[in-house]
């Protein structure tokens, strides 16, 4: 049986286990090729390639519903379910998503970028089903990491209080999310996984009986049973929990053993209510490189598939703004011990590890726990310490009520730092960093700042440490900086609340926020090509607002363009206009940003372009909508 043949996971009923081993291998040869290629998450898919194969053949996939936390974790799901001769476009514009998408495919039952929402979502459908008298099976799939978040075991403890429900929920339990996992309920299962007596169970205790008489080479059901209650019985673990909790308990069971998963599968449909599958897998299982370092293979830009390393850039790039924030933040650390990084299951992504690395004691990985975070980081705020939120600008609204309720009521010194804000490429809509202007500007308490290019950012992480009036927050983009140099040390604070002036013109008025600030010099150059000199300003702080230099200078140039990397409704252009309208300034104001829309999966290139904000995007539509008299079609 060809992978490229198989356009529904039905086709996998009646397969042997050496049909199906040859479609892992398959499955695993695919997805290496084309994440060389394309880059995306790696290790995620390869350790979970015979759980979804043994599981999609003990399932009906026209009527039954599997759930996946973690999108990418289901690249081959993907594979499996239609999408192979499409697969080499993953994550490019109007190709395969890097996650689920429920637009995608009918068998994405449940759209999925985020941790720890497939039990919930499953369980809704699993409810929905009952409730409308109908009959298939419902099988949320959770893991890499994705136990760890709270939302997670809140789903775990609805379920197990519906007796009568059926709902499986598989664990596909790798030890790690993208750093390694951290806490009790990890260290439990690696307890159980590794524990002598387990070991010896799983390994000599089928052998034992089928030397007594009357049993001989196979097991009866009764003895089947009763071998996995003297299993649950000889250690206390993680099943014992589990079945105190309201599941029936399978496990844990090897997640690269074919016939091991599709037995415990089968055995687990006929269990009536909730049932828990604790599957054990290998995080980059078939790629050794990715075995090794399962960090650093969670997801890879384009490499050699040979020897596993990235492939060159073709010029020398300048460097991340995740790295110099981890940088920035280890010196100041290293000075001041009252600083405390956190981060969410993402210390590479963030930076972190290096505050990991050197200064492990003023370092704090929560898991997928963003709410969780915040909060701790209020106590360490409460007896003095100056705690560091370091959390994607799309995570961080996983917490939403703790940034108001535990922090900013409180007007606790928090200091909030947003990577991945704007649009973050091939990721998609679950991951563009879209709105956290939006819903931050709004609270009380807060102040908010961008800087314009990696050096500010060093100067603002410094502020940001340093004020203690209250909470504050700075967004920055993924990916590279401008290529402006770096301090070593030295950094001087941002003025709260002043933004800067820099460029001058008295024709137009352009206020840049963040990563646009450099855009805004782009567009000042190309209308001034067109007689248009403009002002430009690096507003800094979208709260509080420079209205002290923005509004005379609006009323004084009468005409003003707002440019940010975030949704319109609610941003920074719209604090402007709101501005302008509690000062009775009333001049010409277009504001550029990103519509009511959601931004899809593309290049951020790409994205850029079909939003209309590259720079001769905007200069065009300035001269069509404020200088009508000019002749747009010039500008190139």
């Amino acid at each position: 049986m060809r992978l490229s043949e198989i356009t529904h996971p039905n086709q996998l009923h009646g397969a042997s286990i050496r049909q199906l081993e040859d479609i892992a291998r398959q499955i695993r040869e695919k997805h290496l090729q084309t994440i060389a290629a394309t880059g995306g998450h790696l290790g995620p898919g390869l350790g979970v390639v015979e759980l979804t194969l043994a599981l999609y053949q003990t399932l009906d996939l026209d009527r039954d519903k599997v759930i996946w936390d973690v999108g990418h974790q289901a690249y081959p799901h993907k594979l499996l379910t239609g999408r192979y001769n499409d697969f080499h476009t993953l994550r490019q514009k109007n190709g395969v998503a890097g996650y689920l998408k429920r637009c995608e495919s009918k068998f994405d039952h449940f759209g999925a970028g985020h941790a720890s929402t497939s039990i919930s979502a499953g369980l809704g459908m699993a409810l929905a089903r009952d409730a409308q008298g109908e009959d298939y099976k419902v099988v949320s799939i959770i893991g890499d990491g994705a136990l760890t978040g709270g939302m997670a075991l809140e789903a775990i403890n609805h379920a197990g209080h519906m007796p009568h429900t059926n709902i499986m929920v598989v664990l596909n339990d790798n030890e790690m999310s993208i750093s390694p996992n951290v806490g009790a309920i990890s260290r439990y299962l690696n307890k159980v996984r590794l524990s002598e007596p387990i070991q010896f169970l799983s390994d000599n205790l089928e052998e034992q009986f089928k030397h007594l008489p009357f049993f001989g080479e196979s097991l009866t059901p009764e003895m089947e049973r009763l071998k996995e209650g003297m299993k649950r019985l000889a250690v206390p673990k993680v099943g014992a929990v589990i079945e105190e909790l309201g599941f029936t308990y399978f496990g844990p069971i090897d997640g690269h053993n074919l016939q091991e998963l599709i037995t415990t599968f089968k055995q687990a449909h006929k269990v009536p209510g909730p049932v828990f599958v604790h599957v054990a897998t290998i995080k980059g299982k078939g790629y050794e490189q990715a075995e090794k370092d399962q960090v650093g293979y969670h997801a890879q830009n384009p490499f050699n598939l040979t020897t596993g390393k990235p492939i060159p850039s073709t010029k020398p790039k300048p460097p991340a703004y995740a790295k110099v924030f981890g940088h920035a933040l280890t010196k100041l650390a290293e000075e001041n011990p009252k600083i405390i990084g956190i981060t969410a299951a993402m210390a590479t992504g963030t930076g972190l590890d290096k505050l990991q690395a050197k200064l492990p004691k003023q370092y704090i990985d929560v898991g997928i726990a963003e709410q969780h975070g915040v909060t701790l980081a209020a106590g360490l705020a409460c007896e003095g310490m100056r705690p560091v939120v370091a959390i994607y600008s799309t995570f961080l609204q996983r917490a939403y009520d703790q940034i108001i309720h535990d922090v900013c009521i409180q007007n606790l010194p928090v200091f909030f730092c947003m990577d991945r804000a704007g649009i973050v490429g091939a990721d998609g809509p679950t991951h563009q960093g879209m709105y956290d202007i939006a819903y931050l500007r709004c609270i009380p308490n807060l102040v908010i700042m961008a800087p314009k290019d990696e050096a500010e950012l060093q100067r603002m992480l410094v502020t940001g440490v340093n004020y203690t009036a209250g909470p504050i927050a700075m967004r920055y983009p993924r990916g590279n900086g401008v290529g402006v140099p770096l301090m070593e040390e030295g950094w001087e604070e941002v003025p709260i609340g002043k933004a800067e002036i820099v460029r001058n013109g008295d024709d137009l008025l352009i206020l840049g926020y963040g990563t646009m600030v450099y855009t805004a010099l782009q567009v000042a150059e190309i209308l001034g090509e067109h007689g248009i000199a403009a002002t430009v300003i690096n507003a800094r702080f979208v709260k509080p607002l420079d209205t002290e230099l923005i509004i005379p200078l609006a009323q004084r140039i009468g005409k003003v363009v707002t440019l940010e990397e975030g949704c319109l409704i609610g941003g920074f252009g719209s604090a402007v206009a709101e501005a302008f309208a509690d000062n009775d300034v009333f001049v010409p104001l277009k504001r550029f940003g990103v519509p009511d829309k959601l931004v899809d999966h593309a290049t951020p290139e790409q994205s850029y372009a079909d939003l209309g904000l590259t720079s001769s995007q905007i200069s065009e539509q300035i001269i069509a909508s404020l200088y009508p008299e000019k002749t747009p079609s010039m500008i190139s």
